[in-house]
C-alpha cells in the first residue's frame, strides 16, 4: 500500500484547494497519469500519480483545502497490506497531529519572539519543512519570526532544542482579534505588534439589515488579500503621476504591425514601456530594490525580472518575465502573450509567478484616466498605465491633438524620494516620446 502526500509545490506554498480529481475510488491508475488538480495561491497545478495501482482512498472533496504533507490518496500497488476502499468525503475534517520533539545537540537560540499557535499551516521554505521533518517537529504549530510570519530554520531548531515546552497548548482566542473578526489575516511582525489599531473589532451582523451572500476567501483571491494588506501596512506608499506623449511610438507600432502582418502577434505599447522602464531602473536602482525591515537593509537587485499584472477569472495574477533586459521588443511581446494566456487559462508554471523585481499594471484596455497601484510586496515600486487616448495639448504655442499615455509610479518612500521618482518617470516619458532613441538604447 502506498500513501501519497501532497508534495511541496513551490517556494512558500503550504496548501492547495482541490479543483478536480482525475480518478475515483476503485479506479486503476498508471504511474504519471493525472491524479489531482490543485489550485495554490499562485496557479493551478495538475499532480501526476507517483505509482501505478488501484485507488483505495481519496482525501478531500472539490473545494477542500489540503495541506502540504497531508496523505491525499492511498494506492494499492502490491507492496503491502490493503485497506477497504473509502468514498471521497464531502467535507475534510482537520487532523490533529501530535507534537514530537527530539532534542539535538545544544544550541543557543536568540529568538525571543517565537510563539506557538494552532490553525492552518504556516508559510515556510521547502528546506525548512524538510528540517522540521528530520527533527520530528510539527511545523504547523510554530508561529514564524521571519518576514510575513515565515517559519525560519532557527524557529524549528528552537522548538526542537526544548527551549519551547514539548507540551504545547494552542493559543487561546480573545474576543475581537484580527483572526476571527476579519477574513483578511494580518500576520503581526515585531514592529507591528505595538500598533493598537490592528486589534480589529468584530464584523457587524450584516444579515440583520437584509439578505447577504457569503463566499469564502480562497486560493488566489485570498493570497491577493493577504499580500495587499501586507503591502499597505508595511510600505509607506507615495505616487508620482504624469503623461507620456506616445504619438510617434503609436505610429511606429502600427506601421510595424502592418509590415509584420501574418508573422506573429500584434505589438502593443507594453513591450516598449518595459524597455523604457528597465532603462530607468538601471539609472535609479532604488526602484529595483527591496527593504528588509528586520535587518534594516536595502537589497539592490542587479537583474531585471518584470512582472505584468493580468486580470483573470480567479483574481489578479502577476506573471514574471525573467531577465527582461536581455529580450528584444518582439521577444517581450511574445512572452507577454504567452504568460497572459497561461495565467487566464490556469496553465501557467509556478516558476513564472515568482522572482519579480518590478511590476507593471495596465488598466488601459478596460478604461480609466489614472490610478494609484498598490506595490507588489516585497518590491519597491510599481508602474501603473491607464488608457492612451487622443487629447488636445499645447505644442510650440499651438493646440494640437496628441496621443497621451497616463503613467503613475507608486514607490516605497523608505527607499526612494519624490525627486528620484520624478526623474525616473521623466526618463520613461522621454524614451516613450521618441521611439527611435528608445530603440537605439536596446
Amino acid at each position: 500500500m502506498y500513501e501519497f502526500k501532497l508534495p511541496d509545490l513551490g517556494e512558500g506554498i503550504h496548501e492547495g484547494e482541490v479543483l478536480k480529481w482525475h480518478v475515483k475510488v476503485g479506479d486503476t491508475i498508471k504511474e504519471d497519469d493525472p491524479l489531482i488538480e490543485v489550485e495554490t495561491d499562485k496557479a493551478a497545478v495538475t499532480i501526476p500519480s507517483p505509482r501505478g495501482g488501484i485507488i483505495m482512498t481519496l482525501k478531500g472533496a472539490v473545494g477542500d483545502i489540503l495541506n502540504v504533507g497531508d496523505v491525499i490518496v492511498t494506492i494499492e500497488d502490491g507492496s503491502g497490506a490493503s485497506v477497504a476502499p473509502a468514498e471521497v468525503p464531502t467535507k475534510t475534517e482537520p487532523i490533529e497531529t501530535p507534537v514530537k520533539v527530539e532534542t539535538p545537540a545544544p544550541i543557543a537560540p536568540t529568538v525571543e519572539t517565537l510563539e506557538v499557535a494552532s490553525g492552518r499551516p504556516v508559510p515556510a521554505a521547502p528546506a525548512t519543512r524538510r528540517l522540521a521533518r528530520e527533527l520530528g517537529v510539527n511545523i504547523n504549530i510554530i508561529k514564524g519570526t521571519g518576514p510575513a510570519g515565515r517559519v525560519t530554520p532557527e524557529d524549528v531548531k528552537l522548538v526542537a532544542s526544548g527551549e519551547v515546552p514539548t507540551t504545547i497548548e494552542p493559543v487561546k482566542k480573545e474576543a475581537a482579534t484580527e483572526s476571527d473578526s476579519c477574513p483578511i489575516a494580518v500576520t503581526k511582525t515585531p514592529a507591528m505588534s505595538a500598533i493598537p489599531f490592528l486589534d480589529l473589532d468584530p464584523m457587524p451582523d450584516f444579515a440583520k439589515e437584509g439578505p447577504i451572500e457569503i463566499e469564502k476567501l480562497r486560493s488566489i483571491r485570498r493570497k491577493v488579500a493577504h499580500k495587499m494588506t501586507t503591502s499597505k501596512i508595511l510600505i509607506p506608499h507615495v505616487v508620482h503621476m504624469d503623461e507620456a506623449d506616445v504619438t510617434e511610438l503609436d505610429k511606429f507600432r502600427r506601421e510595424e504591425n502592418a509590415r509584420r502582418e501574418g508573422r506573429g502577434g500584434k505589438l502593443t505599447l507594453l513591450p516598449f514601456v518595459i524597455k523604457a522602464v528597465i532603462a530607468g531602473l538601471k539609472e535609479y536602482p532604488a526602484f529595483n530594490a527591496s527593504i528588509d525591515p528586520f535587518k534594516e537593509e536595502i537589497i539592490y537587485k542587479k537583474y531585471y525580472n518584470v512582472g505584468v499584472a493580468v486580470d483573470s477569472d480567479r483574481g489578479l495574477i502577476v506573471p514574471v518575465i525573467k531577465n527582461a533586459d536581455q529580450k528584444s521588443i518582439i521577444q517581450l511581446s511574445d512572452k507577454i502573450v504567452e504568460l497572459a494566456e497561461g495565467a487566464r487559462d490556469g496553465n501557467i508554471n509556478v516558476a513564472d509567478l515568482s522572482g519579480g523585481t518590478f511590476t507593471i499594471t495596465n488598466i488601459g484596455p478596460i478604461g480609466g484616466t489614472g490610478f494609484a497601484a498598490a506595490i507588489n510586496y516585497p518590491e519597491a515600486a510599481i508602474l501603473g498605465l491607464a488608457r492612451a487616448q487622443d487629447k488636445p495639448v499645447v505644442r510650440n504655442g499651438e493646440i494640437v491633438i496628441r496621443k497621451m499615455l497616463p503613467i503613475s509610479l507608486s514607490f516605497d518612500h523608505r527607499i526612494a524620494d519624490g525627486a528620484d521618482a520624478a526623474r525616473m518617470v521623466s526618463g520613461i516619458i522621454k524614451r516613450l516620446s521618441d521611439p527611435y532613441t528608445l530603440l537605439l538604447e536596446i
